[in-house]
């Protein structure tokens, strides 16, 4: 498989990890849109949250139930928000499921 978030998981290509698990794996993106910017991944290839389903949702689940220590690990204590994009006009530019978790800052209400 050509996906560069498989490639992340596989070690092939470098990334800053914060927290991994034996489903999950969570790094710093390389394009931060906030003082902490962390990208919270399943090891499993799911292309976006359109293929979620009832064989897969419990990888879901796993993902939001280490955010909360993922956010912790990474200091943010007061707040955060988590971003999923899907489809290309929801800008999603890696077809790997994955979760934004951004803060460090009081972030903008409007989101567009």
């Amino acid at each position: 498989m050509n996906c560069l978030f498989c490639k992340i998981i596989a070690g092939e290509i470098p990334s800053t990890k914060v927290y991994e698990d034996e489903k999950i794996f969570a790094f710093k993106d390389i394009n931060p849109q906030a003082p902490v910017h962390v990208l919270v991944i399943p090891k499993m290839h799911i292309a976006c949250v359109d293929e979620i389903t009832e064989e897969n949702s419990a990888i879901v689940a796993h993902i939001f139930q280490n955010i909360p220590k993922i956010a912790k690990l990474c200091g943010l204590e007061n707040g955060y928000r988590v971003i999923s994009n899907c489809g290309d006009d929801a800008c999603q530019t890696v077809k790997h499921l994955h979760f934004h978790v951004i803060g460090g800052a009081k972030l903008a209400e409007k989101m567009a």
